[in-house]
C-alpha cells in the first residue's frame, strides 16, 4: 500500500500511475471470474475434481483439498498440505472454478517436483514479513528523529519485501501454465473452455504485476526521497 508523506511529485509520477493499475487489475479479475463463474463446464467437473485429478496425475495423492470461507480466497499450504479453496470455486462447476483450483493445485505440483524459484519465496517469506512490517516503521521514525540511517535501515527492509514480490511473479504465471497444461492433457475443459479459463488466470496474474508495481514505484520514491541520507541530519 502508498505511505504519505509531505507533496512530492515522486507520487503523482511514480506510485499513483501503479496504484491506478492496481485498481484496475483488481476490477479485472472481479469481472472476469464473475463472468465465467457463470459459464458450466460440459464435464460439469468441479474445482475440487479438477484440482484432484491434476494432483492424481503427479502423485500427489497425499495433498488434500478443503474448502475454505471468503472470496477469491483459494491458495495452497504447502506446510500443512492442503488446497483450500473457495466456496465459489470448490464445489463449483464452472470454468472459472477449474481454473483456479487448477492453478493452485499447479502450486502443489511445484512443490512436489522441486521447483527452484517457490522454494526460494518460500525460504524468503519470513525475512519478507518482517521488512514489510518494519519498513515504513523505521522510515518514520527516521525523519522524526532526523536520523539518517534509521531511514536507511526501512528502506533495505522494503527493498526486501519487493525481492518477495518479484521473486512471486514468475512462481505465479508457472503455475497458470502447469494448470492450463494439465486441464489440456487430461481434458479436464474442452478446446472452448480453455482460452475461457486462461482469461481467468491472465485476469488474475495482472493482479501481481500491478502489485510488484506499485512496491517497486513506492521503493523508487522512498530512494529518491531518502536514499542520499546518511548518519544524523542536523
Amino acid at each position: 500500500m502508498p505511505y504519505y508523506f509531505p507533496f512530492d511529485m515522486y507520487y503523482l509520477i511514480l506510485v499513483l500511475p501503479a496504484v491506478l493499475l492496481a485498481l484496475f487489475a483488481q476490477i479485472r479479475v472481479q469481472r472476469s471470474f464473475r463472468k465465467y463463474a457463470q459459464v458450466r463446464t460440459r464435464r460439469a467437473l468441479t474445482g475440487a475434481q479438477a484440482a484432484q485429478a491434476i494432483l492424481q496425475a503427479n502423485d500427489l495423492t497425499h495433498i488434500r483439498i478443503e474448502p475454505v470461507a471468503g472470496r477469491l480466497s483459494d491458495h495452497y499450504d504447502p506446510k500443512a498440505g492442503v488446497i483450500r479453496l473457495s466456496e465459489a470455486v470448490y464445489g463449483a462447476d464452472s470454468v472459472a472454478a477449474v481454473g483456479v483450483a487448477a492453478h493452485e493445485a499447479g502450486h502443489a505440483v511445484q512443490y512436489g517436483n522441486g521447483y527452484g524459484p517457490i522454494r526460494l519465496r518460500q525460504a524468503i517469506i519470513p525475512v519478507s514479513r518482517v521488512g514489510s512490517m518494519l519498513a515504513m516503521p523505521l522510515v518514520l521514525l527516521g525523519l522524526f528523529l532526523s536520523y539518517g540511517w534509521l531511514i536507511q535501515l526501512g528502506i533495505l527492509f522494503f527493498g526486501l519485501a519487493v525481492v518477495f514480490q518479484l521473486v512471486t511473479l514468475p512462481v505465479e504465471f508457472n503455475a497458470s501454465r502447469r494448470a492450463l497444461a494439465a486441464l489440456e492433457e487430461r481434458r479436464l475443459l474442452d478446446e472452448t473452455e480453455l482460452p475461457q479459463a486462461r482469461r481467468v488466470l491472465s485476469a488474475a496474474a495482472l493482479t501481481y504485476v500491478a502489485a510488484l508495481a506499485v512496491s517497486l514505484a513506492q521503493f523508487l520514491r522512498l530512494l529518491l526521497l531518502f536514499g542520499g541520507q546518511r548518519g544524523r541530519r542536523r
